[in-house]
C-alpha cells in the first residue's frame, strides 16, 4: 500500500499509548502502509494550574488537533472519546470507535482498600465535577480537592501529598500498565462513568473516503451504539466539564439497550438518577428520552443553579 497516514495526538503517555496502539493495528493490517505520529499541544495540556471546570469545555483537549486535520497537517486523530465535544467541527467525522475497555472509575490509595474504608473527613483528589458530586452524595463527610495533569503527573502529586485517596478512570491506568495502583474499581451504583469513558475515537475528514474505509476494521458496533446514546444524552443536557453528569450504557442480547444517567449538584446534596430500557436500533432517541426524564425530575433546576454560578 502506497498511502501514508499521519496521526495527530496529545503528548501524554496515555495519548501516545492509544495512538501507537492504532498505529500498530494499521501497520499489522496493511503491510506497507506508512504511519507516522505528530504530537500537538492542546489548551488542556498547556494550562495546568486551573480547574477543568473553569476553563470551559469546548474542545479543551481536541481543538488544536482538529484544526491540524482540517488544515491537512495530519490525516487523523486518536482521542479518548470522553474528551470529544458532542458536536464536531464541520468537515470532520468519528470514522471508528474501538471496543470498550473497563468504563468504571478506580480508587487509588496508599492504605485504604475502598471508599467505605476511608476515615471520616478523608481527603480525596479528583479533577472531575462528576466524581465530586457523586462522591459527596455518597459520603458528605469527604473533603474533595482538585488535581490536574496527565495520569503520571497526578499519581506523582498524589504520592507527594497527604491525600487519602484519588479517583481516576480505570481504563487509562490499565492501558499504561498501572493496574497495581488500583485498590478498588468503584461500582456504578456509587459513581456513574463519564460519557464515552473507556472508548477510543478515531477522527478524520468526512471526505477522506480512502482512510475512512481503511479504519473500518477497528470499529466496534456495540461501542458505537452505547456512545451514540451517551452523547445524545450529553448533547441534550449541553453538559461537559462544567456540569456533573454521569452515564452508564449496556447492550443486552444485541437487542436491548440499558441506559442509566445522573445529574448532580456541585456539593452532591441534590442528585437525580434514572434508568431506561429501549431498543438498540434507537440509541440517540433513548439518550434524549433519559435526558428529558432527568430534567423533569429535578435536573433542570440543578443545571440552572450550576450555570448561574459557573463562569462562562
Amino acid at each position: 500500500m502506497k498511502r501514508s497516514v499521519t496521526i495527530g495526538t496529545r503528548g501524554s503517555e496515555l495519548a501516545l499509548w492509544q495512538t501507537n496502539w492504532v498505529k500498530n493495528k494499521l501497520e499489522s493490517n496493511y503491510p506497507g502502509l506508512s504511519v507516522s505520529v505528530e504530537v500537538i499541544k492542546t489548551k488542556g495540556d498547556r494550562v495546568l494550574d486551573t480547574a477543568l471546570s473553569k476553563l470551559g469545555d469546548k474542545g479543551l483537549f481536541t481543538k488544536e488537533i482538529e484544526t491540524a486535520i482540517l488544515d491537512g497537517k495530519v490525516d487523523m486523530a486518536v482521542h479518548s472519546l470522553k474528551d470529544l465535544p458532542t458536536v464536531l467541527p464541520e468537515g470532520l467525522v468519528i470514522s471508528a470507535v474501538t471496543e470498550r475497555a473497563e468504563r468504571r472509575d478506580a480508587l487509588v490509595s496508599k492504605k485504604y482498600l475502598n471508599l467505605v474504608d476511608l476515615p471520616h473527613g478523608s481527603i480525596v483528589a479528583t479533577g472531575s465535577l462528576r466524581r465530586r458530586s457523586q462522591l459527596l452524595n455518597y459520603r458528605d463527610d469527604l473533603k474533595i480537592v482538585d488535581i490536574r495533569g496527565n495520569i503520571q503527573t497526578r499519581l506523582r502529586k498524589f504520592d507527594e501529598s497527604e491525600y487519602d485517596a484519588m479517583i481516576l478512570a480505570y481504563a487509562g491506568l490499565e492501558r499504561l500498565g498501572l493496574e497495581h495502583r488500583v485498590k478498588h474499581i468503584i461500582p456504578t451504583g456509587i459513581i456513574l462513568p463519564a460519557v464515552g469513558q473507556g472508548v477510543m475515537a478515531l477522527e478524520t475528514k468526512t471526505d477522506d473516503v480512502e482512510l475512512n474505509e481503511l479504519l473500518k476494521f477497528l470499529h466496534n458496533e456495540i461501542s458505537f451504539i452505547e456512545i451514540t446514546a451517551e452523547r445524545s444524552f450529553l448533547r441534550c443536557l449541553e453538559g461537559g466539564c462544567q456540569i456533573p453528569i454521569g452515564i452508564y450504557s449496556e447492550v443486552k442480547n444485541e437487542t436491548i439497550l440499558i441506559l442509566e444517567g445522573m445529574i448532580g449538584s456541585l456539593d452532591g446534596k441534590k442528585l437525580v438518577r434514572e434508568q431506561i430500557i429501549g431498543e438498540v436500533a434507537k440509541p440517540a432517541e433513548i439518550g434524549m428520552q433519559l435526558a428529558q426524564i432527568l430534567l423533569d425530575k429535578g435536573g433542570k433546576e440543578i443545571l440552572e443553579e450550576i450555570r448561574s454560578g459557573v463562569p462562562a
